[in-house]
């Protein structure tokens, strides 16, 4: 009987590749997965590529609602931004496809999985890592990185092993699913070359938006986005139809120079409007409901744990435990928030919460305040003490 292996399989040219090299390279079998996490691609014709390439099975598993409740909710309620920046798209899919594909491999009593993935990017270490983490007696092999081909060199062999290679649509290379789209490759190498309209699917051109500001409104519970202008989702169709609409404003758009986990310092291009849009209004609730030293410290955890995911530590456990921290915090997070869009631009421009710790009549400058002005007095002679007996002590030292 051969031996098996389960291939993480996209369709594309070098999952296709890899599953003639796994059958050539380790005389095997191979068992085929894909996951629709909504990728917006004919998973029907992946199916049929899958066969027609040699794969003795192909799973095709429909993972969106597992990706939003079990991925995407807790990067919300952690404000997932890596450097800032990244909403954590392909970093938030890769340990969920790693443990699909160790599933089908041991129902299949496989050996191995294997991907896709290069030895330059960070999808190598997420898939790794959670795979040895599940079940350290896989192996784990990787056909790109172990034979080190440049892209012109798996052209080659797919012609002449006559693997079927669909046309590019594009010259970037891009991944996508519900949270996001990174698109790489091409002009985007040179750090002074604009990104080309052509480039985004999601994010509308600005000459393409409306010229009139569009309206959000987002609705959270217990720090989960619920509804969308007063109409409750489920999580699936509310990061799209908030991708709809946010994308329509242009909105949605990073550029930067990110530090990829393996030191290589890469210029990446992200489309993301459902992401930006939602993180920018659970940080904007989080603002109304939670004090200033909850904010603060729950600041410097969403840090730790942004690397972490973005590191493929997705089962790390001191991700789990700022997990428990984190949902801790989302108690009170409830309410709606408003967001004005216009021109690729997103601004909050109101809020409002059962569990405000906002206070009108303490805030307001009208006379009918009721905060008491002189006691500021005394709260800044002692506020303010150590620096004044401090600079006093520095100017009588240098005297």
């Amino acid at each position: 009987m051969r031996k098996k292996i389960a291939l993480a399989y996209s369709g594309g040219l070098d999952t296709s590749v890899a599953l003639k090299w796994l059958q050539e390279k380790y005389d095997s079998d191979i068992v085929t997965v894909t996951l629709d996490i909504g990728q917006l691609e004919n998973i029907d014709d992946i199916e049929e590529k899958s066969r027609k390439s040699g794969g003795i099975k192909h799973y095709t598993i429909n993972a969106e609602k597992e990706f939003v409740e079990n991925y995407i909710y807790p990067s919300i309620k952690a404000n997932g931004l890596y450097e800032g920046k990244y909403p954590l798209g392909t970093a938030l899919a890769r340990p969920l496809i790693a443990a699909k594909l160790v599933e089908i491999a041991e129902k299949e009593g496989c050996y191995a999985i294997a991907h896709g993935c290069t030895g330059k990017g960070n999808d190598q270490v997420r898939f790794d890592v959670t795979a040895k983490a599940l079940n350290p007696n896989l192996k784990v092999i990787a056909p790109v990185r172990e034979w080190n081909l440049s892209r012109d060199q798996e052209m080659e062999y797919a012609k002449s092993h006559n693997i079927e290679i669909s046309p590019r649509k594009t010259i970037f290379s891009t991944d996508q699913n519900l949270w996001g789209r990174s698109i790489e490759s091409g002009p985007l190498e040179d750090l002074n070359v604009e990104p080309p309209e052509e480039a985004f699917e999601w994010s509308k051109s600005l000459k393409e938006t409306p010229d009139k500001p569009g309206y959000i409104e987002l609705e959270f519970k217990r720090g989960i986005p619920s509804a969308v202008n007063g109409k409750e989702m489920n999580g699936v169709d509310l990061v799209s139809e908030v991708n709809l609409l946010a994308g329509a404003h242009g909105v949605g758009i990073i550029d930067h120079v990110e530090d990829r986990l393996v030191g290589i310092k890469s210029r990446e291009v992200y489309e993301a409007p459902g992401a930006v849009t939602i993180i920018e209004a659970h940080r904007d609730l989080e603002k109304l409901v939670l004090t200033r030293n909850q904010i603060n410290f729950k600041t410097i955890v969403e840090q730790q744990w942004t690397w972490l995911v973005y590191a493929g530590l997705w089962i790390e456990p001191l991700k789990i435990d700022l997990d428990k921290f984190i949902d801790s915090t989302q108690k009170y997070v409830t309410g709606k928030v408003r967001m004005k869009l216009f021109k690729g631009n997103l601004r909050v421009v109101g809020r409002s919460s059962p569990f405000s710790l906002y206070d009108k009549n303490l805030a307001t400058y009208n006379a009918d305040s009721t905060f008491v002005q002189n006691d500021a007095v005394g709260f800044i002679n002692l506020w303010g003490l150590p620096s004044i007996v401090g600079f006093k002590g520095s100017l009588e030292e240098k005297n």
